[in-house]
């Protein structure tokens, strides 16, 4: 019995142990959820208004065009996925790998006829482990990463795109939506059609002028917008990560404590029931004696 409630005592102290460092993680991640949301949030007015000259130029200047604006058949397809270099996550960097998987097997009979650029190490060495296509990658991407953090990949994946090596690309990412939802999210980057005319013949778009040609302007612009969103995506991958994590976390905090209160119960109970029977044999001894 001693040997019992030792180790349940043992148990009780590295479940606290764990429990401390749950809930510093927890906190951790909070704030740097915060910072990953203000982020995110600030980066959205300069790709609204890069989006806005953009639209512009492609569907307010006639005989203006740009491959990148220009749907063709699709041979070939790149995947831009965004994992996270680390785990405790939860379900972040699961829920993502299955939604890209899943798009591979619905489309593809051949690993010729797509590649993927990866940003974290877990897609990395899942997609590695697994033999897929990879022809670019970034790992250790900082908590608040810059532009410059992501632009080796995300300049690769359009001028690829630019010079015909893929007919379409598409960023897998987990969408922010608050601290307790992030959704696994497709979305194509390129051919840029359905942003470039969306608001064809609406009526709302600004006149610009442009120097030296409309041609020449869009040339320029269209890939860093095509960039921008890769980087707005980066960013509202790393929300999600943090508040994919502070849940996780807080979880595994909660079930600690849940651990802490029934392992003392049954220690109580099993010292309890030892000095019951110390008792007990005490009574037998003296009634022994007399």
């Amino acid at each position: 019995m001693a040997k019992g409630m030792r180790e349940i005592k043992r148990q009780i102290k590295s479940i606290q142990s764990t429990k401390q460092i749950t809930k510093a993680m927890e906190m951790v991640a909070a704030a740097k959820l915060r910072r990953a949301q203000e982020q995110a949030q600030a980066a959205r007015p300069y790709a609204d208004k890069l989006k806005e000259v953009v639209t512009s130029i492609a569907s307010g200047t006639r005989g203006v065009s740009h491959p990148m604006l220009v749907k063709r058949p699709v041979k070939k397809i790149g995947y831009l996925v965004v994992t996270s270099d680390r785990g405790l996550a939860g379900g972040y960097n699961a829920n993502i790998l299955r939604l890209v998987m899943d798009t591979i097997r619905e489309r593809h009979t051949s690993k010729d006829e797509y590649v993927l650029f990866v940003i974290g190490r877990k897609g990395r060495d899942y997609f590695r482990r697994r033999g897929l296509p990879i022809v670019e990658e970034i790992t250790e991407l900082p908590d608040s990463p810059t532009f410059a953090d992501i632009k080796t990949v995300a300049y690769k994946a359009v001028k690829y795109f630019d010079e015909g090596q893929y007919d379409e690309l598409n960023v897998f990412y987990n969408q922010f939506v608050n601290a307790l939802t992030h959704i696994p999210t497709e979305k194509r980057l390129l051919p840029l059609e359905d942003d470039a005319t969306a608001h064809e013949g609406d009526g709302l778009t600004a006149s610009y002028e442009f120097e030296p040609s409309p041609e020449v302007v869009l040339e320029h612009l269209l890939p860093k917008y095509a960039e921008t969103l890769i980087y707005s995506a980066v960013l509202d991958a790393k929300a999600s990560e943090f508040g994919a994590r502070m849940t996780a976390m807080g979880s595994a905090t909660k079930n600690a404590s849940e651990m802490i209160s029934s392992l003392t119960l049954t220690y109580n109970r099993a010292r309890q029931a030892a000095i019951t029977q110390e008792i007990t044999e005490i009574v037998a001894g003296a009634n022994a004696q007399g």
